[in-house]
Parts: C-alpha cells; structure tokens; sequence
C-alpha cells in the first residue's frame, strides 16, 4: 500500500478478504508466460504475493514492495528460513514513488494499491520503468465513483462537532481515476498498450466497524486524536445503520512495456 502510515498490518491481514479475492481475480488476467521475476507493486501483507508465487512455480522470484511498515511487516513471514517461500521473495519497504530496481521484472501485479497514491502520472512511469519491454502490468484499485456514498454519510459526521475543526486541514489521500484518463497516462509513461475499465463491486464486509476503520476510513480515524477516534466510529456506524453496504467501484488495468 502506499499512503502506509496509518495502516495496522495486523488488522488488515485478518479483516482483508475482499481484497484477497480481487487480487485472485487480477491474477488471472496477468499474463506469466514464463515470467521467473514478478514485482508486487503494494503487496500488503503479502496475501496476493503468496498467490503469485504459487502460479509462478518454484523458479519463479517475487520482489514485494509496500511503503507502510506494518505491512511490511505482516508480509516478512515470506521470507522467513521456515517458510515454503523461502529464498523465492524479497520484501521491501518503499514508496512505489521512489521506487528504483536494478534488473527491470517480467510482470507487475497491484492490487487495492494505486488509488493511494495520488500522482499517477509519476506512478505509471516508474511502473514502466520497472518493467522489461513486452512485459504485462495487471492492476486493480479505487476508481471513479468509488465509496462515493458511503464517504458522503461518514462525511456528515465529520462536519459535526468536536470533529469539525479536526479535519479542517483534512486533504483526500487517495486518487480515483476514470480509465479513460488512465489508459491516456499509461501511454504517456511509456506503455505500449493500456486496456482500463470500470466494475462496481458493492460489498457488505464481515466485520464493519474494524473494517471501515482500518481500511475505508482509516485516513479519518488516524487524522482524529486517539479519544475522538471510537466517538467518531460509533456516530459513522450509527449513521450508516445495518447492513453497512460499501460502494466499491474498481478501476482494472491491463498495461503492456
């Protein structure tokens, strides 16, 4: 993930099931074709990293990278001497900004990742920079329109009062593009050929409350001191009421070096 500090790893690895089936879906589209190094751009607690590994077979090398520590690492257990993934996975905390690697990857595989970062533009290029020529990018992540309604009831509650001038200085740290704009950027960094659409995904998570708080409105929560932030959870789920159904919209990418 990027945007990685107010992220809890441990939280996000148990309550993440929605995601993990994305990344099963996005998986299907990445065309390996004997890739043998793969990157994981934002690979979380390394869920989807596992999955890729697997598809990958045992000579197949998977660099995992995400900028929040927590997930980082969650994800390390990868690389531990007595895991099965052992010597296959490298685990790196980076922002994918920033991030620079020797030996361009034959695939890039993200997941629930790209709409935490709001430049996407410098994104894209250091994806195809990342990328060997021929090489096949599978992505998936917030799109335009997403949580649109449930962001706006969660924002009634911020507007009220002793939470109003908490998040007066609050800035989105999210980005949710169209495809059409996307498939445009991706051309502009260097990709050969973009393919982007849009799928709505409304999705009623097992455990609401720990989930909006560690996922969908963890930027809100980790903005409010820490005895505003359970106040500001219990008038959010009152306000939503039962069930809590999230209006997920997903931006797919398929982007070719």
């Amino acid at each position: 993930m990027s945007g990685g500090a107010h992220w809890d790893g441990t939280s996000y690895d148990r309550i993440s099931t929605l995601q993990q089936g994305w990344g099963a879906e996005v998986l299907d589209r990445l065309q390996l074709d004997g890739a043998l190094l793969a990157l994981d751009a934002g690979c979380g607690t390394g869920r989807v990293t596992e999955m890729l590994l697997e598809r990958m077979g045992p000579q197949g090398q998977v660099l995992a990278v995400d900028a929040s520590p927590s997930m980082v690492e969650q994800a390390r257990r990868l690389t531990a001497p007595d895991s099965r993934y052992a010597g296959r996975v490298e685990v790196v905390l980076c922002d994918l900004l920033e991030l620079e690697i020797e030996e361009p990857v034959d695939a890039i595989v993200s997941t629930a990742t790209f709409h935490w970062v709001t430049d996407h533009d410098s994104l894209f290029a250091r994806m195809r920079a990342a990328l060997r020529r021929g090489g096949h990018m599978a992505a998936q992540c917030g799109g335009e329109g997403n949580v649109v309604k449930l962001r706006g009831r969660a924002g009634k509650v911020m507007e009220r009062s002793p939470y109003a001038e908490r998040f007066a200085d609050f800035r989105p740290p999210w980005n949710y593009a169209g495809p059409a704009e996307t498939e445009q950027r991706l051309l502009a960094a260097g990709f050969s050929r973009a393919r982007c659409w849009l799928t709505p995904a409304p999705s009623e998570p097992a455990e609401p409350r720990e989930y909006l708080r560690t996922i969908v409105l963890g930027p809100h929560v980790q903005h409010l001191p820490a005895q505003l932030r359970e106040p500001f959870m219990d008038e959010v789920m009152q306000e939503l009421g039962e069930p809590v159904t999230i209006d997920y919209v997903r931006l797919n990418i398929d982007a070719w070096a």
